[in-house]
């Protein structure tokens, strides 16, 4: 029988549940088993959950039917424990390093109680962190904040107990009741911060504003219910109430001085914590919305003027006015209260409101005009051209979408590479900003430039430009380097924009809900760039390859290292020269340096090596190789789709990933071998080591990992899901049942000669 049994309710919090329940499974203190229950969550929670079960025995997957909110879900999770001690966690929130061992030393110095309070602290998005005030140490357990998380309950007493009921605020009643019900002396607090509760921006309860926050009023009448009459009563309504002894700081409950002290200490300490509580409700937007606000208040007063105990003082300074006027019941003197502080708010911000430049009035005027229901407008890598997964939904767009009409949005230096016949407009020209405004569609692999308006009847589909291994988003907050020229305020509204969201695995899918935090549908479509390597055929790789100038029966090796946050000017991590000559005749380099760095910046490249960086399809230089030689460039995961061989150089893994962060140890879980320097590249080559069983096993297990979704119908899903309306998505092609390029070691060389003029294995962006 383990010492914990913790449970984790989880629904809809794939972004954050693997997170979490890793940080139960790390701790310090094993001697633990841990309850995770899907609760019918529509997303990959449930997949998740499964995972982790697979390799730690410990975790116990349980999925439910149906779903019927966090509180039954702990209720069946609490139903299948084993433990001494049950522990709720909430899916999205963590157990802080070395809380078990902390919980079990105290349970054990006060006789294993009943239950045991904990501390908690609060995390926002920008990881401020902010202690909640349980105030532990002062007040003893009715100070502690009335949740399901901040408390170890055993599991005998835990069955005398009704349980969590259901819908909203489900976990407040019982949080009181079980302090209530325990036996005297048998209630301890431990002062030290066991949980970080995870605020997130969209997507949670207390972020979905609506009539359902009322709730918090009636139950707030059940606590007070069951606390029975305050100060001055000659007896308890309830049985319950005389088991509300409260210890001193730290320590367990005992016999207190009289029961009609303790009632009436309980009822100010929790008549303190429910104003604060109502209070929060109300001002919060993310919860009741302004149409509510007026008659929440007028609830929240009467219920405050309810229970308000006889002879409380409201406390000292804003606070206590704020109190005051609300129990006061005037809305009109609360607003007045609110708008004097906001006022007083800004006044300090007006220099920086003044400095702010209005939008050019010709922008203001297009967004007055009618929204066209057929025009789109696509931008990719910074309006760098036409390409990525953008260009592939633009091209499934024009086959399956005819009405629609695509506009590219460029940059000046990059417009003449866009092809002949595409429309397009360069940033900040008057038609960019109309384009923008009256597009019903916008796509983007990155963001569009300047101060966009995206309007309530418009589309933006984000389908990102890679597998995300360095850290990303809200993520590199952390990272200085990588993150010193982000505004992290306007990344967020970005995301804010957002209504689908392309996922090309389930990795991405947990990172992207997690670091870039928004109400958008996350689309496990797959990418539509990748499209390109199940339609080449044997003809295409011949034609590609004759086209860069590789000769038959050579190995190609494209050489794609990634761009380097710390690194300026584009160094090649590799000695290029030498490796040309320790790989000898037959053997090809393609370099591809990253776009963030320019193909002007390789001149000078030694014989054996072709400079591609200037190519417009990389999809392209992956087929037309024969194997792929990478650092830690995202382009591994595309490649992997081809199932032909990686090598990874990782000679600075240690620096890269101080440096920038990243999401796993890409040298424990490899797409292939895992290289050092020049000589041990050229030696895999020469050897065939390159392509022997063991890294083409590697390889599988990557590719199943990585690449569930691409089987050569990405951009059909999203065109039919996101421009045509078309409800789902279209089904993905099970992994053995695709069909990719045939690699250059397949085809057999033609014999025509080689063309004068590029070919493109993709249709043409004017067709």
């Amino acid at each position: 029988m383990p010492r914990f049994s913790v449970v984790v309710p989880a629904h809809k919090v794939q972004g954050f549940l693997r997170v979490c329940l890793e940080s139960v499974l790390d701790q310090s203190y094993g001697d633990l088993e841990l309850l995770a229950v899907d609760d019918c969550s529509p997303d990959a929670s449930g997949a998740i959950i499964d995972e982790l079960a697979a390799r730690d025995a410990r975790l116990r997957p349980l999925h439910l039917p149906r779903t019927g909110g966090p509180g039954p879900a702990r209720n069946a999770g609490a139903a299948h424990a084993d433990g001494d001690y049950l522990l709720f966690l909430d899916g999205d929130d963590l157990l802080a390093p070395g809380a078990l061992a902390a919980i079990d030393a105290r349970l054990r110095e006060s006789g294993d109680p009943e239950v045991l309070l904990f501390g908690h602290e609060r995390a926002d998005i920008w990881e401020r962190v902010s202690p909640r005030g349980d105030e532990l140490s002062l007040s003893g357990p009715f100070a502690a904040f009335p949740a399901a998380w901040n408390r170890a309950v055993r599991r005998d007493f835990w069955q005398l107990l009704p349980g969590f009921g259901d819908g909203p605020y489900e976990d407040l009643p019982l949080a009181y009741d079980m302090l209530l019900a325990a036996a005297p002396g048998r209630v301890a607090c431990l002062d030290r911060v066991c949980v970080i509760w995870r605020e997130r921006r969209r997507g949670s309860f207390t972020t979905t504003p609506g009539r359902q926050h009322f709730a918090v009023l009636a139950r707030y009448d059940e606590v007070f219910a069951a606390l029975g009459p305050g100060p001055g009563a000659a007896a308890p309504s309830s049985s319950n109430a005389g088991r509300a002894d409260a210890a001193g700081p730290g320590q367990t409950t005992g016999p207190g001085p009289g029961h009609a002290s303790l009632v009436g200490t309980a009822h100010a300490v929790v008549y303190r914590a429910m104003a604060d509580r109502l209070l929060e409700v109300l001002d919060d937007p993310r919860r009741i919305a302004p149409a509510d606000r007026a008659e929440f208040f007028r609830e929240a007063a009467r219920s405050l003027r309810r229970h308000r105990p006889p002879g409380y003082a409201a406390p000292p300074g804003p606070e206590g006015v704020r109190l005051r006027t609300a129990v006061a019941g005037s809305y009109g003197a609360y607003r007045a209260l609110e708008l004097g502080a906001k006022a007083a708010r800004t006044l300090r911000g007006r220099k920086n409101t003044a400095a702010r430049k209005a939008y050019a009035q010709y922008y203001r005027t297009q967004l007055r005009r009618p929204v066209d229901e057929n025009l789109v407008v696509y931008g990719a890598y910074w309006n760098r051209g036409v390409s990525c997964n953008p260009a592939a939904v633009y091209r499934k767009a024009r086959e399956l979408a005819p009405h629609l009409h695509g506009v590219w949005v460029v940059n000046r230096k990059d417009r003449e590479a866009v092809p002949e016949g595409v429309d397009c407009v360069e940033v900040n020209s008057r038609r960019y900003w109309e384009v923008l405004a009256r597009a019903k569609y916008l796509v983007n692999n990155a963001n569009f430039t300047g101060e966009v308006i995206k309007r309530p009847e418009q589309v933006y589909l984000q389908t990102h430009h890679g597998t995300p291994l360095k850290h990303m988003g809200m993520d590199l907050r952390a990272h200085p380097a990588a993150g010193k020229s982000i505004s992290f305020t306007r990344l967020l509204g970005h995301a804010d924009q957002w209504d689908f969201s392309v996922s090309a695995n389930q990795h991405s899918t947990e990172i992207w809900e997690r670091v870039y935090p928004s109400d958008y549908e996350t689309l496990p479509a797959g990418y539509p760039r990748n499209d390109a390597f199940f339609a080449a055929t044997a003809d295409d790789v011949r034609r590609l390859r004759a086209a860069l100038g590789i000769q038959p029966g050579s190995i190609a090796i494209l050489y794609a290292p990634t761009h380097r946050d710390y690194q300026r000017d584009f160094v090649p991590p590799l000695d290029l020269a030498r490796l040309a000559r320790e790989l000898g005749p037959g053997h090809v380099i393609l370099l591809r340096a990253h776009y963030f760095y320019g193909a002007a910046r390789t001149a000078g490249l030694p014989e054996g090596v072709l400079d591609v960086s200037a190519h417009p399809s990389v999809e392209e230089l992956c087929l037309a190789s024969d194997a792929l030689l990478t650092d830690y460039s995202s382009l591994m995961f595309d490649y992997a789709n081809l199932d032909r061989p990686i090598l990874v150089h990782a000679a600075d893994w240690d620096t890269y990933r101080a440096a920038r962060g990243v999401y796993f140890d890409l040298t424990a879980e490899p797409p292939g071998l895992v290289l050092e320097d020049e000589a041990g590249i050229a030696a895999a080559f020469r050897s065939g080591a390159w392509d022997a069983p063991v890294p083409t096993a590697l390889r599988a297990a990557f590719r199943s990992r990585f690449c569930p979704y691409d089987d050569g119908r990405a951009a059909e899903r999203i065109v039919r899901r996101v421009l045509l309306g078309e409800p789902g998505l279209l089904p993905v092609l099970p992994l053995p049942e695709r069909t990719v390029a045939p690699s250059p070691r397949q085809v057999a060389p033609a014999g025509s000669p080689p063309p004068d003029h590029a070919v493109s294995v993709l249709p043409d962006a004017a067709e």
